[in-house]
């Protein structure tokens, strides 16, 4: 029989983890609650046809592809099979994939709603994804993404309540960030003005990639996609510019860079009426590679700790499009909550008395008591307090060690004494003091645990 493992880019999460991803959901999700944002799911599942194309030509190639049930090798394409044309074959044995992101199943389900939906449509989802990305801290092939967007507006307004949702999440969670704020048409500008308007994708592309290779890298990039000597000296002098002053001067001949900009201004005056708690910085470099975003574009990295982006995001004109209903905008952001969590734990941010488990567990030396137990752990549990009971009348020293191994607050141990008072002896874990309580005392007392 062989070792029981788990595929590579998955984790198993314990109680105590799951308690503190639940107060990370919690604290999340009541956000966007506050901003008007109403929650939605979608499947796990998706047809590859919604899902390929949307990505660009690396997020295909990331998907995680399901085989169509039955003989699928009966309706496969033989010449792809004989040559051993994964890519051909592929189509003919699978139809459905796991969903990538949330954002292409969210387009989706606004189009086959639409006569259902309120627009403005305001969205939350919290729900998991998978990539079939290379496996390491940080990067995992299964993971959450808490996402919130706005459909059916053009206003840069959405584009500001989205950065103040970031900032509030951020530092309710205790976590100093960096808001980096880009324009999908600057860059369409910065391609425009070096004459390679058709060849916009590549650039982003290879821009996307700088924090991994670097400016060599990049130019390399842009070698390889075609672009000239001249181009690439070009590019790479203007993705050094740090403000949109400077950059107004660079894109004075490109309509398209000029609209980037005057939205990034739209956007700061809403956005600057108030003051943050977090730095939002303009980054020229910020590219955000898939092909589905069309004006501004958002990245968040924590400033305390070693990470990639731990959200992102954008406006997107016409995701629904491809999708047979034209013209509606939208603009939308993720929280990475796979890497939150990392941060969170690494930095010790999480609260030392995450709510979770039951505070209290009854305990009792016979059978007769065991039973005055449960009856009483139900009086508890229907006032709405959260309590366990050790299942039999164990020996008390195997029960205490099961109780210190659960980590509870509190014990409530019943022998015959207590049992014909008709009292529980409440003994504090850490302290060791003991009380003798009524069972109506003791609802009082955790009533706050509820």
């Amino acid at each position: 029989m062989s070792k029981p493992s788990l595929p590579e880019g998955v984790r198993d999460f314990s109680p105590e983890q799951v308690f503190k991803r639940n107060y990370l959901f919690d604290t999340i999700k009541d956000v966007f609650l506050k901003y008007g944002f109403l929650p939605i799911e979608t499947p796990s599942m998706e047809k590859l046809s919604t899902l390929t194309g949307k990505y660009g030509e690396e997020g295909d190639r990331l998907l995680f592809k399901i085989l169509n049930n039955g003989d699928f090798l009966a309706k496969a394409n033989k010449e792809a099979l004989i040559d051993m044309n994964s890519g051909k074959l592929v189509s003919s044995i699978a139809d459905r994939g796991l969903r990538y992101d949330l954002t292409v199943p969210f387009a989706r389900y606004v189009v086959m709603h639409q006569n259902d939906i309120a627009f403005p449509f305001k969205r939350f989802q919290i729900q998991p994804v998978w990539r079939a990305d290379r496996a390491q801290r940080g990067r995992y092939r299964e993971f959450y993404q808490c996402d919130v967007d706005v459909i059916g507006s053009e206003s840069l307004m959405c584009e500001a309540e989205l950065v103040r949702i970031y900032d509030e999440v951020f530092h309710k969670l205790g976590l100093n960030v960096v808001i980096k704020v880009n324009n999908r048409k600057i860059l369409e500008g910065i391609a425009e003005s070096v004459g390679a308007k058709a060849k916009f994708t590549d650039m982003t592309i290879a821009i996307d990639k700088l924090d991994k290779v670097g400016e060599e890298g990049v130019e390399k990039e842009l070698l390889g996609r075609g672009f000239d000597a001249a181009s690439v000296v070009k590019i790479m002098s203007v993705l050094g510019t740090k403000s949109l002053t400077e950059l107004k001067d660079y894109l004075k001949n490109s309509e398209i860079g000029q609209k980037g900009i005057r939205e990034l201004e739209d956007f700061h005056s809403y956005l600057d009426s108030s003051p943050l708690s977090n730095v939002v910085a303009f980054d020229i470099t910020l590219a955000r590679g898939l092909n589905y975003y069309t004006g501004c574009i958002f990245e968040v990295q924590s400033k305390d700790a070693t990470m990639g982006s731990i959200g992102g995001g954008g406006r997107y004109d016409d995701l629904t499009g491809v999708f047979g209903m034209k013209g509606v905008s939208g603009v939308g952001v993720s929280l990475g909550a796979e890497r939150i969590f990392d941060i969170m734990e690494e930095l010790g941010k999480f609260p030392k008395a995450v709510k979770g488990q039951a505070e209290l567990i009854f305990l009792a030396f016979d059978a007769e008591s065991h039973k005055f137990a449960f009856t009483v752990v139900t009086a508890l549990r229907k006032a709405g307090i959260r309590a366990d009971i050790y299942p039999e009348a164990a020996k008390m020293q195997k029960q205490m060690t099961y109780a210190n191994r659960r980590g509870f607050a509190y014990a409530a141990i019943i022998g015959e004494n207590e049992r014909l008072q008709g009292k529980i002896a409440l003994k504090n874990m850490e302290s060791g003091e003991q009380l003798l309580l009524s069972v109506d005392e003791l609802i009082q007392k955790f009533k706050h645990y509820k």
